[in-house]
């Protein structure tokens, strides 16, 4: 695929376009774990997406690391090959092993600018037209060495990731903060309803149901079959009911599974521990739907418990700690049945108290909606702001351009004629080397030094003073 076919915008002079194996390479270096086994392990879940941030990552013996992986060294950049829509790539400053969906990557450009690059939207969206249509998308190597990347001047290259550094580091100062707040808000919620139940007696959640738990039925789609709800319909506090589809079966083949005002839905399984268990309350169901069996329906006997009360004492911290401790492993989906949820115990009072109850959360759940979606929207704000940085950089829109630097098309030449330089002087050293060995007499078995430990490739890129402007 040539650059043309990417649909590229027009560079500022002295910038020019190449493609990702003129100005950088995968620098692969499979190594045993058991040779190094100290060392950090690096996978995809360990680099936050977009924003290359490192989350806490462990050492290869910690992992229980056995198959080869790449060996990468201080200044590399590692890229994450799998979901390239996720926009996984950081500029690591030590050495260790990464995970074999893990491109570590070695540049005769600026590193820093390059890992921003790799990180943008544009390139995001240029990688992603590889990554196929299969479970797990992935982008392969020759692939990742066709795309484009828009070459500046060297000395621009710095300025670039300079400002862009002085920005995003801003940026993710103000993340963290409206992490923390997100934390806080929920974290008073709990506190607060902990502190508004915790003095009444416990009740097993089978205790209080006009029925036994009953497992919803799996029914296949057809068009214009009765419906049925989709898990995503338990995403909220209460049921979403439009979340639904066609199912194969009748009115009444569905009838034992209708979904009425007032019920309790719980889903069985979720691939993430703290969604299993999760429920939500039917306020109301304005047509009718059925539930399938990826749900679980309590129905609350109206004379021990108010559903909305359920509903809240659900979310709780003392009933998640019981599903999530209780939840069993299945192929990574983790999984509840009937009597795991019927055995989880929470505070009950009586029925005048449960509603004075209802009534003082719904007042701190609205102020706690109202701060979060502040919350949320400022982070949509700061994603925008991120991505808006980087498209002007790499637009050449972020930073002066000097017509003293060396033009980009002069450094791509530079880099060619240093590769091919190299190549001629490896080209000398196994003609050398391999003239040696036909003088020695018994040749040996063993590999030589050089093929055992290959010298490291160094990703450094030399340092300037810079000034900027405040």
């Amino acid at each position: 695929m040539s650059l043309s076919a990417y649909g590229l915008w027009d560079l500022p002079q002295n910038w020019v376009w190449a493609s990702f194996a003129e100005v950088a390479r995968v620098a692969s270096n499979l190594a045993s774990p058991l040779d190094y086994p100290d060392l950090p392990h690096i996978a995809p879940n360990h680099i936050e997406s977009e924003t290359g941030q490192l989350l806490p990552f462990s050492t290869v013996s910690a992992d229980g690391v056995k198959s080869p992986k790449h060996l990468f060294v201080e200044g590399s950049i590692l890229y994450s090959k799998i979901r390239p829509y996720l926009a996984k790539a950081t500029l690591v400053k030590f050495g260790g092993l990464c995970s074999a969906d893990m491109y570590p990557v070695a540049t005769e450009i600026d590193s820093d600018y390059l890992v921003n690059w790799l990180r943008s939207p544009a390139f995001t969206k240029f990688a992603t037209t590889h990554q196929g249509r299969s479970v797990l998308p992935k982008i392969n190597k020759g692939a990742l060495a066709g795309l484009p990347v828009p070459v500046p001047p060297l000395q621009e290259q710095k300025r670039i990731a300079f400002v862009l550094e002085e920005n995003l580091s801003r940026l993710g100062a103000v993340d963290r903060v409206l992490h923390d707040s997100a934390l806080r808000i929920d974290r008073y919620l709990q506190v607060s309803l902990q502190h508004m139940t915790s003095s009444y007696r416990s009740v097993r959640l089978q205790d209080v149901l006009a029925k036994g738990l009953t497992n919803g039925r799996s029914v296949p789609t057809r068009v214009g079959g009765f419906p049925v709800l989709r898990l995503t319909a338990l995403s909220g506090p209460y049921v979403d009911t439009s979340q639904r589809k066609d199912g194969d079966w009748e009115a009444s083949d569905a009838h034992p599974f209708l979904v009425k005002p007032g019920d309790f839905l719980i889903s069985r399984g979720n691939g993430s521990v703290s969604l299993v268990g999760r429920g939500s309350l039917a306020s109301q169901v304005d047509t009718p739907v059925a539930y399938p069996d990826t749900m679980v329906r309590a129905r609350p006997n109206l004379e021990k418990v108010h559903p909305e009360y359920l509903r809240i004492i659900w979310s709780s911290p003392h009933v998640r700690r019981q599903i999530e401790s209780k939840a069993r492993t299945t192929a990574g989906i983790h999984k509840v049945n009937q009597k795991i949820l019927g055995a989880v115990e929470f505070p009950l009072p009586d029925l005048l108290t449960q509603k004075k109850i209802c009534s003082e959360w719904s007042e701190l759940e609205q102020t706690g909606g109202r701060l979060g979606r502040t919350v949320t929207t400022s982070e949509r704000r700061s994603i925008s702001l991120r991505r808006s940085l980087l498209a002007e950089a790499f637009a050449g829109r972020l930073v002066h351009q000097d017509p003293a630097d060396e033009p980009g098309d002069a450094l791509l030449a530079r880099i060619r004629a240093e590769r091919e330089a190299a190549d001629v002087s490896k080209g000398r050293r196994r003609q050398a080397s391999g003239a040696r060995k036909s003088k020695s007499s018994p040749v040996s078995d063993e590999p030589p030094v050089a093929a055992r430990t290959p010298a490291p490739v160094s990703a450094t890129q030399p340092t300037f003073d810079l000034e900027f402007p405040a």
